[in-house]
């Protein structure tokens, strides 16, 4: 059974840096991808940025160039560094574990993200 555990959320001002960690219970690039998303109250999960095979990265849009999505093989963690936070930045953030199995996805239970104006 893989596991995903979050952590490195809380509350910050806005222009202020966090940085989330995910420990996962196995290779990180056993996985076809891994990934943050994110959900505020009342709306959908989102994605905020993933790694495919180790090489592609994807961002989005509202993050881009605030965000950096990093992952440590000897670690078994992928990390998510967020600068210049936004009020809007505010949500639960999910770590997620693709295997590339239609089915076979993972999440962890989150961590919460609170940018104060």
């Amino acid at each position: 059974q893989v596991q995903l555990v979050e952590s490195g959320g809380g509350l910050v001002q806005a222009g202020g840096s966090l940085r989330l960690s995910c420990a996962a219970s196995q290779n990180i690039f056993s996985f076809n991808a891994m990934g943050w998303y994110r959900q505020a109250p009342g709306k959908q999960r989102e994605l905020v940025a993933s790694i495919t095979r180790g090489i592609s990265i994807n961002y989005a849009g509202p993050v881009k160039g605030r965000f950096t999505i990093s992952g440590d093989s000897a670690k078994n963690t992928v990390y998510l560094q967020m600068n210049s936070l936004k009020p809007e930045d505010t949500a639960v953030y999910y770590c997620n574990a693709d295997s590339g199995i239609i089915g076979l996805t993972y999440w962890g239970r989150g961590t919460q993200v609170t940018v104060s104006s």
